[in-house]
């Protein structure tokens, strides 16, 4: 796509990035990988809502369509995992959906996008914001489309494309983004620099990064090259006190992760004053943490080999626009 025919580019998202501690320190933001997911059933209103008591600043959730065209929250395609039961969502109508629960404890039901709108469209939830993952399983046209008369629908004190940032796998995901919800901020979701390296030359576009993937120095480039170009970058999922540490120390805007309160945790220790980052790597005693990151960092390179693998045996999806009714790519 050429300068000349792509779309409308929406304004550079003012929300998004990092923000600065009591101290003048720079700090991600924390986004609760779907939802509070190290307490609650991930997806789920319970886990929203726990995400928010504990002091997430945006919520990051997954976007699927059912038979009968209701965007639904779930990050998976079939029942099977979170519900138990051996369906795919596509296959089923909202009214049935909407009476499952989920295997995990505290029981909770599927919620629609319209569910979590209403809910951070409350007074007091203004800053709440979304990082919203469309999945490439659906007809993308017709999910979006769905988003977009969804969000019509719901009133909001604040603009809803000052509290959500559209992402997508490819670049026809993001162009479709572009052309129904022209004012959305827009996020390229992604596990390789390398490919991600290429949406650089497009002003609009931030970066949703699995963040073992960025370990290393082809990361360390894409992470300065992001961070020159003004772009924010958020960082999944990131469940580990070291790598939380690594991810504020290299920079990212935002920190997705299933434990928001532990994060705010590392955030309050790292920003806490003179000797604060001392105390914190030194903390669970020197040796031991020498091993603990080394496996960690072992782990990262092993992952990093795993995705050269994935891009090439991905590739048709990275550039597709999901999958209509008829089942065809």
């Amino acid at each position: 796509m050429t300068a000349e025919t792509m779309p409308l580019l929406g304004k550079p998202a003012s929300f998004t990035g990092a923000i600065s501690s009591a101290h003048g320190k720079r700090l991600p933001q924390t986004i609760a990988h779907r939802g509070y997911k190290a307490a609650f059933p991930e997806n789920s209103m319970g886990a929203f809502r726990g995400a928010v008591e504990v002091g997430a600043h945006a919520i990051e959730t997954d976007l699927h369509l059912s038979k009968d065209g209701v965007v639904v929250l779930s990050h998976d395609g079939t029942l099977k995992r979170c519900f138990g039961i051996d369906k795919k969502i596509a296959d089923c109508d909202w009214e049935y959906l909407r009476t499952l629960r989920t295997t995990r404890e505290p029981q909770q039901s599927m919620p629609r996008l319209s569910d979590l709108l209403e809910y951070i469209a409350q007074p007091g939830l203004e800053s709440i914001w979304l990082l919203l993952d469309i999945k490439v399983d659906d007809d993308g046209h017709e999910l979006l489309s769905r988003v977009a008369s969804t969000l019509a629908s719901v009133p909001t004190p604040r603009p809803w494309n000052e509290r959500i940032v559209l992402g997508g796998w490819n670049d026809n995901y993001l162009n479709l983004c572009r052309t129904l919800l022209p004012s959305f901020p827009i996020a390229l979701i992604g596990f390789s620099p390398i490919y991600a390296s290429r949406f650089l030359s497009q002003p609009d576009v931030n970066f949703n990064m699995l963040q073992k993937t960025l370990v290393g120095p082809i990361g360390s480039r894409f992470i300065k090259s992001v961070r020159k170009s003004g772009r924010s970058l958020f960082l999944w999922t990131v469940n580990d006190e070291e790598w939380m540490e690594w991810s504020i120390e290299k920079g990212g805007d935002g920190v997705i992760t299933d434990d928001p309160k532990l994060f705010l945790e590392v955030c309050k220790r790292y920003s806490g004053g003179d000797g604060a980052e001392e105390r914190l790597l030194s903390r669970s005693g020197k040796g031991r943490r020498a091993i603990r990151v080394a496996n960690l960092y072992l782990g990262a390179f092993c992952l990093q080999v795993l995705t050269f693998v994935l891009m090439a045996l991905f590739a048709r999806r990275l550039t597709g626009l999901g999958r209509r009714k008829d089942g065809s790519i």
